[in-house]
């Protein structure tokens, strides 16, 4: 889904009344973005173990592919049939809060036995509470992670991104070269934005790292910072990347990390659930660092429940189990947790059989350290006031600087 597309999804619920729509009595109905089987396997774990208070009550968990799932959820809404509850991405938590379609969950939470809210990050929680309002509570508040493909590093005769953040040595600069080389050297792809997108969609997934490694950022205080020298000088690199060096998957063309033909991407832990079937030595290492140093950017979701379901309020106990100490320690090999207990927790870093400690260790000083990505609750208007902007952006002979002006002219007004 391109960003027009998704800013029309997402502004839909702020105009339509909403409908409620009809329900099954004991079943309640979850809109996830995941399709992965490992994912499905845990959430239904749940679920079944929620039959130990609730024994009539079931679960369905109903996949939405993610570029599609602001857009469809919002037309579900819109259309008098709304999931009872479902999971929600950090850029559209402000539009859907504004618009009054969630339900306050505090009050259950707060009353759960044994439920501790307390436990969970007050900065984790800033995006999903207001006051004593909680619109939503945070399952997965994962850093962006650099996945590698450490047979095509060994190929090109490189060390690979784990052993050069060792040294000191995984910065900005070092990231082109061996991108760069990995191209000249295997005829590979050096890089690949998150799952093969970036241009259209995920636009933000793209930006984001090397902006905030190069110290700046897309918007603060009302104010854009995609003109800022640092944003320039960071886009310029990617830019370069893309059609002076050829090593990144250009617009219009796709790439596959997971099936090899990239030696690097940038994704979340629950992606490494797809890493078994790979093919090759993979492993995870932190973002690399800019003249700002070390800038982890976190990407973050929230289970939230629909004003407007029918069956409300067992939903928000389905979030008070699903969310509990106990489940967020099961959910932790996928879904870094805000619960600091979790988190602070040996058991984290071993959490994830998939990936070794040492590596999960990187994870946890991610969280640690970084910011979230940036939210606003104009979010649909300004990714669609950004969009033929970008488009500009990615061309060969593209000026950068001017097309990042235009995008500060295209969404200052609604900063």
């Amino acid at each position: 889904m391109n960003l027009r597309m998704k800013s029309l999804a997402a502004s839909t619920i702020l105009s339509l009344g909403l409908i409620s729509g009809p329900a099954l009595a004991e079943e309640l109905r979850f809109t996830v973005w995941t399709g992965s089987e490992a994912h499905l396997k845990m959430l239904n774990e749940i679920a079944e173990s929620f039959k130990a208070t609730k024994p009539d009550v079931t679960v369905r968990f109903e996949t939405i592919p993610a570029a599609d799932y602001t857009q469809k959820l919002t037309f579900q809404l819109a259309g008098g049939n709304p999931p009872d509850l479902g999971w929600m991405m950090e850029d559209a938590a402000p539009t859907f809060a504004a618009a009054g379609v969630l339900m306050d969950l505090g009050p259950t939470l707060r009353e759960a036995e044994g439920y501790d809210f307390a436990d969970y990050s007050e900065p984790a929680l800033g995006l999903w509470t207001k006051a004593e309002t909680v619109y939503g509570v945070p399952f997965s508040t994962s850093p962006f992670m650099i996945f590698y493909n450490k047979t095509l590093f060994d190929e090109a005769g490189l060390e690979d991104p784990l052993q050069l953040a060792a040294s000191g040595k995984w910065n900005m600069d070092t990231f082109q070269e061996v991108a760069k080389t990995i191209k000249d050297k295997t005829g590979k792809w050096g890089f690949e934005f998150k799952d093969g997108q970036g241009y259209e969609s995920r636009i933000m997934h793209a930006l984001m790292p090397p902006i905030r490694a190069h110290g700046g950022d897309v918007w603060a205080n009302g104010e854009c910072g995609f003109d800022k020298p640092e944003a320039v000088q960071a886009v310029q690199q990617l830019h370069d990347m893309v059609f002076k060096d050829k090593s990144i998957v250009p617009p219009g063309e796709q790439g596959d990390y997971f099936s090899g033909s990239s030696a690097m991407t940038i994704n979340q832990i629950s992606r490494a659930s797809k890493m078994p079937e790979a093919g090759f030595e993979w492993g995870i290492a932190p973002l690399p660092s800019g003249p700002a140093g070390e800038s982890p950017v976190i990407g973050q979701a929230a289970i939230v429940v629909f004003e407007r379901g029918e069956q409300k309020e067992l939903a928000a106990e389905f979030v008070a189990h699903m969310t509990n100490k106990e489940n967020v320690a099961k959910m932790a090999q996928f879904f870094p947790p805000a619960r600091k207990s979790v988190l602070e927790s040996d058991a984290f870093t071993s959490a994830n059989a998939i990936i070794p400690a040492e590596q999960m260790a990187h994870v946890s000083d991610a969280i640690a350290k970084g910011k979230v990505l940036p939210s606003h609750e104009k979010s649909p208007q300004i990714l669609a006031a950004m969009a033929p902007r970008v488009d500009t952006l990615w061309k060969p002979d593209a000026e950068v600087k001017q097309a990042l002006a235009g995008v500060c002219a295209a969404i200052e007004p609604l900063l």
